[in-house]
């Protein structure tokens, strides 16, 4: 499997999700807010009002990091 996630500095979930993928050893990439994109672009892809982060799993939107969290125990990664 291979994550992409889209985060924001200063965001606390945002570092968490990334610290639970690390100890699971999944494949991810990391995108940044004002580096990689920008926030209309964010809402564009994600729907206005959505928060950081929001994870992406080979092309299928996990959404943030409980549904994250929760998606990885349904697959037994966690």
């Amino acid at each position: 499997m291979n994550f992409a996630v889209y985060t924001k500095d200063g965001c606390p979930y945002c570092d968490q999700v990334k610290q639970v993928l690390e100890l699971t050893g999944s494949k991810f990439v990391v995108y940044n807010l004002d580096q990689h994109f920008d926030r209309k672009s964010f809402y564009g892809e994600f729907g206005e009002g959505s928060t950081f982060p929001q994870v992406v799993v080979d092309g299928k939107k996990l959404g943030g990091c409980v549904d994250t969290i929760q998606f990885l125990k349904e697959k037994r990664i966690v």
